[in-house]
């Protein structure tokens, strides 16, 4: 018999689900049947599987050794560990600056993420622990491409993930960028347009006109400053579809300068020659939280947080005279 304690990153989600990580392996028809059977039990009562699990709550599992290992070998959670620039923290909530060059979830390649980093940390800090590992793993709430810096959130807890996806996922959570683009903007701007993600090539396509599986997007910008060449923009996304900004852009006759993908091989030219640049110029700087918010989350609420820039695009901006006010 094995017999386990809810903790407080395993409550509020369903028995059932708690289950399916508990029992990586089984099919849900085996631990199905071991509830009906009362061979899975909560708080020595028999149960169905849909009960929401509360901390403190009692598991017990009337498995033979042998089933349960069986059932329960876990794929080592991947971690890594570097210097994180934390922007801010708390029992629930990690908001990281990102390095361009770092992925932010894992991919095929099987590089570390930052979600193998915010494991990593969490473990040397001894707020995570393997036995954690087993039913719940912190994650990130929002992607950037692997090449644009800035803001990552992260929940540590699994109420802090839970809210922080929600907030994301219903967009009340306003995200701003910046990057520098070919050609002169002095206008504030709000376009529109329709996308379509290929998946093989992971490229997106920009259309004006509704085409068959495109998905509609929204992008706002503001110029910031020119220098009669290149401008440096702010922008916010109203959709956050993949390679929105960099594509929607580009195909405004404005590419961002180092961008290998959508951007113009002349124009990139002179930035990697002049600076080495080797990637977009985007970043995202800026994460502000709604007013009004509740739970375990409300300490953010109002809050507004800023994303230190990278050395080379402050210097970039230094040396283009694109407001230097904004260093």
């Amino acid at each position: 018999m094995k017999e386990f304690q809810i903790r407080d990153n395993e409550a509020g989600q369903r028995f059932d689900k708690y289950l399916s990580k508990l029992l990586r392996n089984a099919p849900k028809s085996f631990f199905y049947k071991m509830l009906r059977k009362k061979n899975i039990t909560l708080n020595g009562k028999k149960a169905t599987g849909n009960e929401k699990l509360e901390a403190g709550d009692q598991v017990k599992l009337f498995l033979s050794d042998e089933t349960f290992d069986k059932f329960s070998q876990q794929d080592k959670a991947a971690r890594a560990v570097t210097t994180l620039d934390v922007l801010y923290e708390d029992a629930d909530v990690l908001l990281i600056n990102k390095p361009a060059g770092m992925l932010s979830q894992p991919d095929d390649t099987k590089e570390p993420s930052m979600v193998e980093y915010v494991i990593g940390y969490l473990l040397e800090k001894g707020e995570l622990t393997e036995e954690d590992l087993r039913t719940f793993r912190p994650s990130v709430c929002n992607r950037l491409d692997k090449n644009t810096s800035g803001i990552i959130a992260a929940g540590k807890s699994l109420v802090g993930l839970q809210e922080l996806s929600e907030l994301f996922h219903d967009r009340t959570v306003h995200k701003e960028y910046l990057c520098i683009v070919k050609g002169v903007l002095r206008e504030k701007k709000h376009i529109k347009g329709y996308l379509y993600k290929d998946t093989k090539q992971n490229k997106v396509a920009i259309y004006k006109q509704k085409q068959k599986e495109a998905q509609p997007i929204e992008t706002v910008y503001e110029p910031l400053e020119d220098n009669g060449e290149v401008t440096l923009l702010k922008v916010g996304l109203i959709t956050g579809r993949t390679h929105q900004i960099r594509a929607h852009l580009a195909s405004e006759g404005h590419p961002l300068a180092g961008d290998t993908k959508y951007g113009q091989d002349a124009f990139n030219r002179r930035y990697r020659e002049k600076y080495q640049l080797k990637h977009q110029l985007l970043h995202a700087f800026r994460l502000s939280f709604p007013d009004g918010m509740e739970g375990r989350l409300s300490d953010l609420s109002g809050k507004c947080f800023r994303a230190p820039l990278p050395a080379q695009f402050e210097r970039i901006i230094k040396e283009e005279k694109l407001g230097e006010k904004l260093l």
